[in-house]
């Protein structure tokens, strides 16, 4: 049985990244809402400082649904979340708590998984489409709301394209246009660098 990296070795744009790179893989975290909340954390900051608060939060509390919901704002923004972070993580816990679990969305669609996610305030587009890759390993995702996949985009075509041009030229990978998105992260260590700057305020 083929691999994708079989089916994408021939392509003439991901092909000679992957014999630079090796075969990169997903790699789903083990705890959905840990990897979601991490998510949060990364909005619109460096990844130095998403690290950094990253690190005081998972050792301040307890990072589960239960205990993140009646965790109150000052230990959160003691570990460095805003006022609007400490809520979004705060809307999530609650929904998991109450509704949500890795296994409640291992059977649905990537669409459907994005519209679920999304209907909680502060988790969007960008940040959903994070979870199929990250948490679910959906092989073929492709989040042309990402700056660092525009950016490969961009430095793999050698053209300054729109998003709509990108997801028609993304689909000559398909089905596996998550792997791609891990060489279109992978190209440059700017472009690793740049992958937290989205704002989904």
């Amino acid at each position: 049985m083929s691999s994708p990296h079989d089916a994408l070795e021939s392509d003439p744009y991901i092909g000679p990244l992957i014999e630079r790179y090796g075969r990169l893989e997903l790699d789903p975290a083990a705890d959905m809402f840990q990897r979601l909340v991490i998510a949060i954390l990364r909005q619109q900051v460096s990844m130095a400082a998403a690290e950094a608060t990253r690190e005081r939060l998972f050792e301040a509390v307890d990072v589960t649904p239960a205990d993140l919901a009646s965790a109150d704002e000052t230990t959160l923004r003691d570990c460095g979340l805003s006022r609007q972070k400490a809520d979004y993580v705060r809307n999530v816990a609650e929904a998991f708590e109450s509704t949500y679990d890795r296994a409640y969305f291992e059977s649905l669609d990537d669409e459907v998984v994005i519209d679920e996610l999304t209907t909680i305030k502060g988790v969007g587009e960008w940040t959903a489409r994070m979870q199929l890759l990250f948490s679910l390993g959906r092989p073929d995702v492709f989040p042309v709301g990402d700056l660092g996949v525009r950016k490969g985009m961009r430095t793999l075509f050698d053209d300054e394209m729109s998003r709509e041009a990108m997801v028609e030229r993304a689909k000559r990978w398909t089905p596996y246009r998550s792997y791609a998105t891990l060489y279109l992260w992978r190209m440059d260590e700017d472009i690793a660098e740049s992958v937290t700057e989205v704002d989904e305020s």
